[in-house]
C-alpha cells in the first residue's frame, strides 16, 4: 500500500530567477542595505579619524592613550551595529567577536586600556570604518542611479505625457550626452515621442530593472567579505573555540564509557 510522503517539497516557481528578483524581498532588503550604509559609513569614517587623530596628538602627554581607547571601544559598538544590519537586512549570521580580556583577570582602569590597544578585534573594527567609507559610497552612488533610473525609463509610456502637458516638449531628449529632460534641442539630439522610440526606452528601462538586483547583490557581496572578515572573530578566535569544543565533547564521551564500565 502506498503511503504519503511527509517530506515537504520546495515550492516550484513559474518564472525565472531574473524576472523574479526586481519584486521579491531580498531585493527590498538589499537595496536598503546599500542606501542606508553610506550615512552609517560616514558618520563612522569621521568618528574614526577625529579620534585617532585628536589621540595622536596628545600622545605626548596621558590623555592620548585613554582617548585612543575610548576611540576603539567606540569603533567596537559601530561594529556591534553593522553587524545588526547585516544579520537583519542582508541575512548574514556573523557570530560575536571575543571580548576585552585583560591580563591575569586584573581590573581596573589601566588594564582595560592596555586590554582595548593589545586587541586586534578593535584594530580590524577601526580599519573596517575606514576601509567601508570609500566602498559605501560608491554602492551608495550606483544603486542610486540604476534603481530610479530603471524603474523611469520602463515606466516612461505611463509619464510621457508630463512633457509636452507641462514643461514644452515633445519627451525626453536623446543626444550626444545622453539622456536630458528638458533644455533646446540641437540638430543631434532626438526626441523619444512616437511609439517607437517609446518602446525602445521602456525595454531599455526594463532590462536596467532585471539588471539592478543582481548589481546590487554583488555590491553587497563585498559588504559580506568586510563584515566576515573584519567585525567577526578571527580564524584563531574560531579554531580555539572548536577545539574547546571538541575538547568538550571528548570529555563527555570518555565520562560516558567509564560509566558503562
Amino acid at each position: 500500500m502506498a503511503t504519503a510522503s511527509n517530506t515537504v517539497q520546495p515550492p516550484s516557481h513559474t518564472l525565472p530567477a531574473v524576472l523574479r528578483a526586481p519584486l521579491e524581498g531580498r531585493n527590498w532588503r538589499e537595496l536598503l542595505y546599500a542606501l542606508t550604509g553610506l550615512p552609517i559609513a560616514c558618520f563612522s569614517f569621521a568618528y574614526a579619524v577625529s579620534v585617532v587623530s585628536a589621540s595622536a596628538g596628545l600622545l605626548i602627554t596621558f590623555l592620548g592613550v585613554p582617548l585612543l581607547a575610548a576611540g576603539l571601544m567606540g569603533c567596537r559598538a559601530i561594529g556591534r551595529l553593522e553587524r545588526a544590519r547585516a544579520r537583519g537586512l542582508l541575512r548574514l549570521e556573523v557570530a560575536e567577536p571575543e571580548p576585552v580580556r585583560t591580563l591575569q583577570r586584573r581590573s581596573g582602569f589601566m588594564p582595560w586600556v592596555g586590554a582595548l590597544l593589545r586587541s586586534g578585534v578593535s584594530w580590524r573594527h577601526l580599519l573596517y570604518t575606514v576601509l567601508h567609507f570609500p566602498w559605501a559610497l560608491f554602492s551608495f552612488v550606483v544603486t542610486a542611479v540604476f534603481f530610479p533610473l530603471g524603474w523611469a525609463l520602463a515606466l516612461y509610456p505611463a509619464w510621457q505625457w508630463v512633457f509636452p502637458r507641462h514643461l514644452g516638449e515633445p519627451g525626453l531628449q536623446w543626444g550626444p550626452d545622453g539622456l536630458t529632460t528638458v533644455g533646446p534641442a540641437t540638430v543631434d539630439d532626438t526626441y523619444l515621442d512616437d511609439l517607437p522610440d517609446m518602446a525602445l526606452t521602456s525595454a531599455t528601462g526594463l532590462g536596467l530593472v532585471l539588471l539592478t538586483p543582481w548589481l546590487v547583490r554583488g555590491l553587497n557581496q563585498v559588504d559580506r567579505l568586510m563584515v566576515t572578515g573584519l567585525l567577526g572573530p578571527s580564524r584563531l578566535a574560531t579554531r580555539v573555540q572548536e577545539l574547546e569544543s571538541d575538547r568538550g565533547s571528548v570529555a563527555d564521551t570518555a565520562a560516558a564509557d567509564l560509566r558503562r564500565i
